[in-house]
């Protein structure tokens, strides 16, 4: 038999003193008696015995033997080769990897007095098997329930624009809550995860009114402050265009080869006086 098999997992913690229980005070003469006489029969029956005593325990699994309906001591037994007794032990099994599931959606009136519905997810693993056993009936579906009326109570002290942003807060402190409460059950809350909030059709309708109003405030902002440069713009063009009348025959000109190039169709160019004076002049 391997020494591995007759030890708890090294990293579950210690077995509490109320769970260990010395065999000469807990069986007293008649307990060992009975112990005798099935190990006894074991040994007669042997190798016939050997199938009925002999259980081999997975890597991931632990095994809590009651003997008489006491503990053993040491607490939970595995993985490897374990022994138990045919008439006097009997044995509980126990998954120690990890677990996940799902929180039902929940209906819950924030802060707010706002209702919405939020679902999560949750995973768990069984740390000590002894007191998972011991201390609880079911510790899967103690742990779903207890799941549920977290996600109630942390979520119906929130707003709820901080129940959309503060989902990474509201997991974590999920998590800090019922591991606290599992602690003494001997499960380890792992990860807490808040999957989805829906919101009532009409609230959703509302938020997007009021999202596009928000959208169209801003583009009229971004458009006046456009317009405002592009004044600036234009009113230190035509100070530079004043100081230099050149300038803007220039831009009449410039203007010209533009509308030229995008389209070929007859244009109607004002010519300015200076020009015209300029030109009866020198041939006078």
């Amino acid at each position: 038999m391997s020494d591995r098999g007759l030890t708890e997992d090294s990293g579950a913690p210690r077995l509490p003193s109320s769970f260990r229980v010395s065999p000469s005070k807990g069986l007293g003469p008649c307990g060992w008696i009975l112990v005798a006489v099935s190990f006894l029969f074991a040994v007669i029956t042997f190798p016939i015995s050997m199938w009925l005593c002999m259980k081999i325990i997975k890597e991931y699994e632990r095994v809590v033997i009651f003997r008489l309906g006491h503990i053993l001591q040491g607490g939970a037994k595995g993985p490897g080769l374990v022994f138990v007794l045919p008439c006097s032990d009997s044995f509980i099994k126990v998954d120690m990897r990890t677990i996940s599931f799902d929180i039902p959606p929940q209906e819950i009136l924030s802060k707010d007095s706002v209702t919405v519905r939020v679902d999560g997810v949750v995973y768990y693993r069984v740390q000590n098997a002894t007191l998972v056993v011991a201390n609880i009936t079911n510790a899967d579906s103690a742990t779903r329930l207890l799941a549920q009326t977290t996600l109630r109570n942390v979520l119906g002290t929130k707003n709820l624009s901080q129940i959309l942003s503060d989902r990474e807060e509201i997991a974590y402190n999920m998590q800090c809550i019922l591991a606290n409460a599992t602690d003494e059950w001997g499960i380890k809350v792992e990860r807490v995860d808040i999957k989805d909030v829906k919101l009532p059709v009409q609230l959703q309708r509302a938020m997007a009114a009021e999202a596009e109003a928000a959208r169209e405030a801003r583009a009229k902002v971004i458009a006046a402050e456009g317009e405002m440069n592009a004044s600036r713009a234009l009113k230190e063009a035509s100070m530079t265009i004043t100081e230099s009348p050149a300038a803007l025959d220039l831009r009449y000109l410039q203007t010209l080869t533009t509308i030229a190039a995008e389209k070929n169709s007859t244009i109607v160019f004002p010519l300015p006086l200076e020009i015209l004076q300029a030109i009866i002049g020198a041939k006078r």
